[in-house]
């Protein structure tokens, strides 16, 4: 047994009482018989067939980040710091760490209270101060999903809104119809005290008659419909517009047109109109895009996430085929009691493969590929989180993002490679980093072909390198 090891106190003891456990995993057995198609049955009864396909699990943005609207009913704790930039740097920074000091309506207080948020989030403690203030201050903002964001920005609209004046006062640009409607709910949701504010979508399917008045106060929508209802078709009036939100805006830029399309909906707006933007990531493109379309905004930023791999210990097992992989994962089995696993597969068709291995061989374990939808991705992710399926078979759409406090190993059966067949180094850390949350101490292993060892130990090298004060503690003993 090979192993890596970095972080924390691991202890010499402590090496050696894993690798007596392990110790069977040198020599994986090759009895194991392949099987060229299968199925898989569902959650509920119904069955998917294997194909024989080869196809790596891209992870598509715009479904990431509604996965993450419906798996996080309830504010993440954040551990990031957060930096705020405000556009006059003389005048004072105020937070909040309780709903009641925004001094809200009643109504609104009443629909917070009501989704269960009893406190701000961390960024909710910056930010609503900035976006209640008067007059209105524009808002350039980073949150990770989960943070309240959403419920930020849905705060501040119904805030502004004069519920006796029916056409709309706020509009909210979202990138694609699923999370426009997410974002939609969380309105109806907060607002449902106040009974004279209504919402109205601009997406597709939601045909208008030409010549209709649009009395709804909040329009949400995406780029393409609103830009049609609002110059094409003359529904909105864009110089009334209050408020302004792009959200997603990471996601937004991703989707082709949508940037200038929303430019052209923000270059009608009133100078009055408090402009709001909300992005997971900050890449340069992104940068570049909120600079164009807020004009002189506050800055609030989050610190990119420290993964530490202090308290994970990382072991390599040399196997010669994919076969001999299945048998040192359930020698892993036998080792170790598991309270929950995630094992990460590069391909598709490794994860399906894997799948019907494992419940062939009486294993219980779920399967998440980009091939499900979103709604069925997130079923299967709560039923994990619930602890109701022990182990989740996966791609890379699961690599970030998911906090299940029971799980205690990580495998990757396959390593994380990039179109170059270089190691990504930023997945794996983020793959192995599903383990050892909050604190606790966890377990990863890499499955390894021989002729794959090399990406591996670049992987040791860079992180080693990353932390240079722990390269000590790789090892490989006899």
């Amino acid at each position: 047994m090979a192993s890596l090891l970095w972080g924390g106190d691991a202890g010499a003891a402590e090496s050696e009482r894993l690798n007596g456990h392990f110790s069977n995993l040198i020599h994986p057995q090759n009895h194991l018989l392949g099987i060229k198609s299968a199925t898989i049955p569902n959650i509920d009864g119904s069955v998917n067939r294997i194909e024989e396909d080869d196809e790596d699990d891209v992870v598509d943005l715009a479904a990431n980040s509604l996965l993450n609207k419906l798996i996080r009913q309830s504010l993440v704790e954040s551990s990031h710091r957060v930096e705020v930039l405000q556009k006059d740097p003389s005048s004072p920074l105020y937070s909040v760490k309780t709903f009641e000091e925004l001094r809200l309506k009643e109504e609104l207080l009443k629909g917070i209270y009501a989704m269960g948020f009893n406190r701000p989030s961390k960024i909710q403690e910056m930010a609503l101060p900035m976006m209640l203030a008067h007059p209105p201050q524009n808002l350039i903002a980073q949150s990770q999903s989960g943070t309240g964001k959403t419920a930020a920005f849905v705060l501040a609209m119904l805030s502004r809104v004069n519920a006796l004046k029916l056409f709309p006062q706020c509009l909210c640009l979202a990138p694609t119809y699923e999370l426009a409607l997410q974002t939609g709910r969380v309105v109806e949701r907060m607002g449902k005290f106040c009974v004279d504010v209504q919402v109205m979508y601009a997406i597709r399917g939601n045909r208008i008659p030409r010549g209709t008045d649009v009395t709804k106060q909040i329009v949400i929508g995406t780029p393409g419909t609103v830009l049609d209802w609002c110059f094409k078709r003359k529904l909105i009036d864009l110089t009334k517009i209050r408020v302004f939100v792009l959200d997603e805006a990471d996601v937004m830029i991703d989707t082709q047109g949508f940037a200038d399309q929303s430019i052209r909906i923000q270059r009608a707006l009133p100078s009055e109109c408090q402009m709001l933007l909300f992005s997971a990531t900050f890449e340069d493109s992104v940068w570049q895009f909120a600079e164009r379309i807020i004009p002189d905004p506050n800055v609030i930023k989050l610190r990119k996430e420290e993964l530490t791999l202090n308290n994970i210990r990382q072991y390599y097992v040399l196997c010669g085929n994919r076969k001999d992989k299945y048998q040192a994962l359930c020698n892993i089995y036998g080792g170790i009691t598991i309270g929950q696993a995630i094992i990460f597969c590069q391909t598709r068709r490794n994860a399906k493969w894997l799948t019907v291995e494992m419940m062939q061989d009486g294993h219980q374990v779920s399967l998440l590929s980009g091939e499900l939808t979103v709604d069925q991705r997130a079923s299967i992710i709560q039923r994990f989180r619930d602890g109701k399926e022990k182990v989740l078979i996966t791609t890379n759409v699961c690599a970030r993002g998911i906090d299940v406090k029971q799980v205690t190993i990580v495998v990757n059966f396959d390593l994380p490679v990039n179109q170059a067949e270089e190691p990504d180094y930023e997945t794996y850390l983020h793959r192995i980093g599903r383990t050892g949350r909050f604190g606790k101490k966890g377990l990863a292993f890499n499955m390894i072909e021989v002729d794959k060892l090399p990406l591996l130990m670049k992987i040791q090298d860079h992180f080693s390198e990353w932390h240079p004060s722990q390269s000590a503690l790789w090892t490989c003993p006899r």
